[in-house]
C-alpha cells in the first residue's frame, strides 16, 4: 500500500491555503460570532498556515500574512499573549519585506498590546506601523493599512 494519495496533494494544498484563509477572514468580519465560530476561525487560520507550509511557493510574504491573521484572530478573542506571539512571528517573516508587510506586523503588535492593556507599547508599535505605511507606494495598500491601524483601540491622546 502506497502513502501517495489518490489526488493531487499540491493542488489540494494550493486550494486549502487560500480557502481556509478566506473562510477565517469571513468569520473575522462576522458581526455576531458564536463560540463555535471562534473555534472554527482559529482552526481555519492554522489550517491555512499548515497548507502554505506544504507548498513549494511558500515564502516570507505568505507566512507574514498568515501569522498576521493569526494575531488578529487572537486579538479579537482577547488572547493578548497569543496575539503578541503570532505578531512577533509575523514580524520575523516581515523583516526583509516591503513596508506594507512591516507595517502590518507592527499593526498586529499594536493591536496585541492594546488588548493586553499596554497603552505605551501599543502606541509605540502603532507609530512604527504608521511610519512604514507612509513608505507604502501603492495608495490602496497604504490606505488599507492605515484604516486597519485606525481600528486599534488606543487612547485618543496617543494619536
Amino acid at each position: 500500500m502506497s502513502d501517495k494519495p489518490e489526488f493531487d496533494a499540491a493542488a489540494a494544498h494550493k486550494y486549502f491555503a487560500a480557502h481556509c484563509f478566506n473562510q477565517a477572514w469571513d468569520l473575522i468580519e462576522k458581526q455576531a460570532r458564536t463560540a463555535q465560530d471562534e473555534r472554527l476561525m482559529v482552526a481555519l487560520n492554522q489550517a491555512s498556515i499548515y497548507h502554505w507550509l506544504q507548498r513549494d511557493d511558500c515564502d516570507d510574504g505568505r507566512l507574514s500574512v498568515g501569522y498576521w491573521q493569526a494575531s488578529r484572530i487572537q486579538s479579537l478573542l482577547g488572547n493578548a499573549g497569543e496575539a503578541r506571539r503570532f505578531a512577533e512571528i509575523c514580524l520575523a517573516h516581515s523583516r526583509n519585506l516591503e513596508p506594507f508587510y512591516l507595517g502590518y506586523a507592527f499593526e498586529a503588535l499594536a493591536r496585541a498590546e492594546a488588548v493586553a492593556g499596554n497603552a505605551a507599547a501599543a502606541s509605540s508599535h502603532a507609530a512604527e506601523a504608521r511610519a512604514h505605511a507612509e513608505r507604502v507606494s501603492r495608495r490602496e495598500d497604504r490606505e488599507l493599512l492605515l484604516n486597519d491601524l485606525a481600528t486599534v483601540a488606543l487612547r485618543r491622546s496617543d494619536f
